[in-house]
């Protein structure tokens, strides 16, 4: 299902009356009017949710946007907007000033990159409108709540577990989500902690969370280092790249691959099919930004920050649904 299908249809319906067009996800959609709507009974009140995604480039996150679609698909109080900021930093700050001046009832957004969407949310946070932050945190704390999984505690794991693999002096290659973003930040530091100095990284580069990128980097590095003993990318797009640039110098039964994401049709096959030899789960926190969302709109209060769960899946495990971490 396309993200944004089904409901672009509800907003044209809802609000072609205004005549302000709102580019979406999708095939697009209208505007909601510039003010929330009032009833003479809250509780039939349609509440507008405004969701600005970094890119739809990367599955995991056309995954998000499927998972809040399917959890507001159950809420016939709520309308869902879907923007594609198209990996466009600029793009997606003017979504936030968008979603502020069309009066949405609540933000949602995925954050390209920490320090420049910091101001615009602030800015919505400051009018009123509260700001649901997924995956990726911005800086400081002026947002209504912040929905991911601890990416220091699952690097930290990966590298555990890399450093349980590997024997003395072990070349690895370490493909590196954008480091401009704080989940880069954090897979690299909590790596390199749970690594505690076992093997060798001999090459690192930023592929920025894409499978092309990755797959260009991993041939630099195959025609610079006869030997590679492990390749740790910051997701699974990045890990399946550079396993496809070592299959095609038949190289790839020589290295072990392990990323990040665990999506049950991407990471998690990939396990099963015997490319990759580890992933670890990153959940998309769709359904749960949703149920966050609607308690923020039925004036309740909510955590800061909720903290998701993660899973390691190897060869051994995969098919009992993977191991959590501790």
């Amino acid at each position: 299902m396309k993200p944004g299908s089904r409901i672009s249809e509800l907003i044209q319906i809802s609000f072609v009356s205004t005549g302000l067009l709102f580019g979406g996800c999708g095939k697009g959609s209208d505007a909601p009017e510039s003010t929330p709507k009032s009833t003479s009974d809250p509780a039939d009140r349609v509440f507008t949710i405004g969701m600005s995604q970094c890119n739809l480039g990367e599955p995991w996150r056309v995954q998000m946007n499927a998972d809040i679609e399917a959890a507001a698909e159950t809420h016939d109080e709520i309308t869902m907007v879907f923007k594609d900021a198209q990996n466009d930093t600029l793009k997606q700050r003017s979504h936030i000033e968008e979603f502020v001046s069309a009066g949405v009832d609540l933000i949602m957004i995925s954050p390209k990159e920490a320090q420049p969407l910091t101001e615009p949310v602030a800015k919505a946070y400051q009018a009123g409108i509260p700001v649901v932050v997924l995956d990726r945190a911005v800086l400081g704390d002026e947002y209504t709540c912040f929905i991911g999984a601890d990416n220091v505690k699952i690097g930290k794991a990966a590298g555990k577990w890399i450093g349980r693999q590997i024997g003395e002096g072990a070349k690895i290659v370490e493909l590196k989500g954008l480091m401009t973003s704080v989940p880069g930040q954090d897979r690299h530091n909590g790596f390199v902690e749970g690594l505690a100095g076992k093997g060798e990284v001999i090459f690192e580069a930023d592929m920025k969370w894409l499978e092309p990128e990755a797959r260009k980097e991993m041939d630099s590095a195959l025609a610079r280092f006869e030997d590679i003993d492990i390749v740790y990318a910051h997701n699974d797009p990045g890990a399946h790249g550079a396993y496809l640039a070592a299959k095609a110098a038949d190289r790839e039964k020589d290295i072990v691959f392990v990323g990040v994401d665990a999506l049950p049709h991407e990471g998690v096959a990939y396990v099963t099919q015997g490319i990759l030899d580890a992933t670890f789960q990153y959940p998309t926190g769709g359904k749960e930004a949703v149920d966050i969302s609607m308690k923020i709109l039925s004036g309740n209060d909510v955590p800061k920050k909720i903290v998701l769960g993660s899973r390691l899946f190897t060869k051994e495990n995969v098919a009992k649904g993977g191991e959590a971490l501790n």
